[in-house]
């Protein structure tokens, strides 16, 4: 059993700053990569940010680069999302992953979704 959890979601200004982590606890797979997504209010989830497992290669929305930050600390399963100069059109519960393809929206009983947090970002 795979369980995710994020944290580090909350209520900031625009241009603001947060830190999101996921820990995976339970089962994990080695060559898998982990990945952020989000859902603002009456959207689609959409990808956000990814990087593989075992490697150093990271993969972003057009939208967020150089803006956000992933990373990962495989001795603690767990993966990072520095997310600077927020803008309020990033209001969104966000959504941690693993998966064969971290970049993927598929929901496969090999891919595992935590709960979500809530970024909320205000004018």
């Amino acid at each position: 059993q795979v369980q995710l959890v994020e944290s580090g979601g909350g209520l900031v200004q625009a241009g603001g700053s947060l830190r999101l982590s996921c820990v995976a606890t339970g089962r994990t797979f080695r060559w898998y990569g982990m990945g952020w997504f989000r859902q603002a209010p009456g959207k689609e989830r959409e990808f956000v940010a990814a990087i593989t497992w075992s490697g150093s290669n990271t993969y972003y929305k057009d939208s967020v680069k150089g803006r956000f930050t992933i990373a990962r600390d495989n001795a603690k399963n767990t993966v990072y999302l520095q997310m600077k100069n927020l803008k309020t059109e990033e209001t969104a519960v966000n959504y941690c992953k693993i998966g064969q393809l971290a970049t993927s929206n598929s929901d496969t009983p090999l891919d595992y979704w935590g709960q979500g947090t809530q970024v909320t970002v205000s004018s």
